[in-house]
């Protein structure tokens, strides 16, 4: 019989979604909960599973095609598709970043073929797309390799970071869609779309919705250095890698009870200012596939290692591509750190409809003067961006010398927790 496998729904709140690729052409075997979709919504990127073994007839929509929630995308003839689940009751898998503010990704692109002799040589699906998953195709922007000209080596030909990094080791082919020649100038156009193009959507909603202001503080995290060294063995002990980070989430929490207007949402629908007496802490995560946002639900109930346990699970999900939506729903607040880059600070853009996010920033010893002496401190800067329409500027200093004051002293932390 014939299955009309339908967009599920694979995210709170997602009424459609971006066909990035398709892993599946008209003709394949295809088993059950093998990956055959790549689609893209404003909160995640996901590939969907079958939801039963068969043959793939029919694929509708193509790479770039916006799709509605329910729209049957494929058909797959199988004799015995009761034994597999619907694919929307399976958990979805995310490969790539919702995109938060202050950061920016890099796209997923598509390499095009400038000699079809070679890019005969790879498997592709029935939209002529090389098969490759995000962080692969990242790799090749990266490294200047047009994907098209890379001979696939694994399954079904999709081509793997082994694949780009011995063709650019042989020379390979620097990514081109539409070289054209302008005078003695050569021009590239790329499609704008997938992760590039839903990250420029969110951010001009961000900042057409968002009046944002700026502030930044100078931290002296002398004292927050010493502690954290103190306690490393015990989170070693504990299994865990102790970082600032957990010392600055507590600190953002108790600033948020203290100025509620900072963790709260304008209802423009209903004119209603919504203040959230739960803390869902948004932390921006720097992995291969781009940018991603897990959340900590509940900051307020967990203790210093509680909080650093969470950091450390979120993250080496996020690393290995293994976050789910849910994973990066309902924050409330989000920080962002940019310290291990460099820089001096950055004014990131508020992942809305969030009406706060913290720039956290790289610790460096400079010379400061105390008591009329000059002495060396560890300094760090913190930058908080604000929706103006929420949020005073007043408001926003106070809460930012709120967290310099806990993070200053960093035991009464601890006295909190």
């Amino acid at each position: 019989m014939a299955l009309e496998f339908k967009l599920p729904d694979i995210g709170e709140g997602v009424a459609e979604g971006e066909i990035v690729q398709w892993l599946v052409k008209p003709g394949d075997a295809i088993k059950e909960d093998q990956a055959m979709v790549e689609i893209m919504t404003d909160k995640v990127t996901a590939e969907i599973p079958s939801p039963c073994t068969g043959v793939i007839t029919e694929l509708r929509g193509a790479a770039g095609e916006v799709i509605a929630v329910g729209t049957v995308i494929a058909v797959i003839d199988t004799a015995n598709c009761a034994a597999g689940k619907p694919a929307a009751e399976k958990e979805l898998v995310a490969t790539a970043a919702s995109p938060v503010a202050s950061c920016a990704t890099q796209a997923l692109m598509n390499g095009m073929a400038s000699n079809s002799a070679t890019a005969a040589r790879n498997t592709t699906t029935a939209l002529g797309k090389v098969l490759a998953a995000p962080a692969t195709r990242k790799l090749a922007t990266t490294m200047g390799v047009a994907l098209a000209s890379v001979p696939g080596t694994g399954e079904r030909g999709r081509v793997t970071p082994d694949d780009v990094r011995r063709a650019a080791a042989g020379g390979g082919v620097a990514v081109s869609s539409r070289p054209s020649l302008v005078g003695s100038k050569t021009e590239q156009r790329k499609p704008f779309s997938g992760i590039r193009k839903k990250i420029a959507e969110h951010l001009t909603l961000s900042k057409h919705k968002a009046p944002h202001f700026a502030y930044v503080e100078e931290i002296d995290v002398t004292e927050l250095v010493k502690l954290r060294s103190q306690l490393k063995p015990d989170a070693e002990q504990r299994g865990i890698k102790l970082t600032y980070l957990p010392f600055i989430v507590q600190a953002v929490v108790s600033g948020l009870k203290a100025f509620p207007m900072l963790n709260s949402t304008l209802d423009e629908t209903t004119n209603e200012l919504v203040e959230k007496h739960y803390y869902n802490v948004g932390i921006a995560t720097d992995t291969p596939n781009g940018l991603v946002v897990p959340v900590i639900p509940h900051a307020e109930t967990l203790d210093l290692w509680g909080v650093a346990s969470a950091i450390q699970a979120t993250a080496e999900k996020a690393r290995s591509g293994r976050l789910t939506p849910a994973d990066m729903a309902g924050g409330t607040f989000t920080l962002t750190s940019i310290g291990s880059i460099g820089g001096l600070f950055g004014i990131p853009i508020i992942n809305y409809p969030e009406v706060g996010i913290l720039g956290i920033n790289r610790i460096v010893p400079r010379p400061v003067v105390r008591d009329g002496q000059i002495v060396i401190r560890d300094i760090m800067y913190l930058s908080l961006s604000c929706d103006h329409r929420v949020v005073d500027g007043a408001d926003g200093a106070r809460f930012v010398n709120h967290v310099k004051n806990l993070l200053e002293q960093p035991y009464r932390l601890l006295m909190q927790g």
